[in-house]
């Protein structure tokens, strides 16, 4: 298993998006090092990620993988932080292991309820027909939220550069992707959310700019988990964590370093 691990002070991991690869959140995964120790890896299925999505799988392999990044990492109790489909793996790991989970952060997750829509569903029938569409429709949705999170030009370019490269290093699989999400519809994350005890941070966009998960989607959690707060990084959508990773790296330890100190505290002093 590869585990990506850099920077040091309180863990934090950093559970990927549908497409499964830690090498697509690299800026995420820089940023949040300049403020203490972030760990990634890569979703069951992809290469390096030492376990399998095979057809006779449920969704709880996601919990096991979990288990085995903390455990190689030598870590026993860590912040989670979730983006998009990571949130739904990540609020089932804090309900099923509150004990290893200092702090969560859901960021830009599809909620419990939600369901895909017409174009959507025809992806997860047929992933790599409709691959070329896919990637096509992703574009045009995710370029109003570029141009309000990079306005200067240069920018946008070196983002964008940097990005296909790792993106080119490590591609998605589409039908890996589409098993993953009907993994995670046959799923009950309401009773998931019940069962966090963790101080969870509700993260998202803003709202006409998150053309992926709508925001109403991700703030379901809000109402799910007992004493989850939100917070919105302006001029972002769904992939502020990559557009303005050093804003979204700092909001997200602002919530661990305030919820997980006083705990600290107590452990030093007992």
């Amino acid at each position: 298993m590869v585990v990506v691990d850099r920077g040091r002070g309180t863990p934090i991991v950093l559970v990927p998006g549908l497409q499964g690869r830690h090498q697509w959140m690299m800026p995420t995964i820089e940023a949040l090092a300049r403020h203490g120790r972030a760990i990634s890896y890569s979703l069951c299925g992809e290469p390096g990620a030492g376990c399998r999505l095979g057809s006779g799988v449920a969704f709880d392999v996601h919990v096991d993988q979990l288990d085995r990044v903390l455990d190689k990492a030598r870590v026993e109790r860590a912040a989670l932080c979730g983006v998009s489909f990571g949130g739904w793996v990540s609020v089932r790991y804090a309900a099923r292991r509150p004990g290893r989970v200092s702090a969560l952060v859901v960021a830009s997750a599809p909620g419990p309820g939600f369901r895909p829509d017409a174009r959507q569903q025809r992806n997860i029938r047929a992933p790599w027909l409709l691959f070329p569409a896919f990637v096509l429709s992703t574009r045009a949705r995710l370029r109003p939220e570029m141009l309000a999170a990079l306005p200067d030009r240069r920018e946008r370019r070196r983002l964008l550069r940097r990005q296909l490269a790792w993106m080119a290093r490590a591609p998605v699989m589409p039908s890996l992707m589409a098993r993953r999400i009907r993994l995670a519809l046959a799923e009950d994350f309401v009773k998931d959310c019940a069962a966090v005890t963790a101080p969870t941070l509700v993260l998202t966009g803003e709202k006409g700019l998150d053309r992926v998960v709508p925001v109403e989607s991700t703030r379901e959690y809000l109402r799910l988990i007992p004493g989850a707060i939100g917070a919105e990084l302006p001029r972002t959508g769904h992939i502020g964590c990559v557009t303005r990773a050093g804003e979204w790296a700092a909001l997200v330890w602002e919530f661990v370093a305030r919820v997980t100190a006083p705990a600290a505290v107590a452990a030093a002093r007992g």
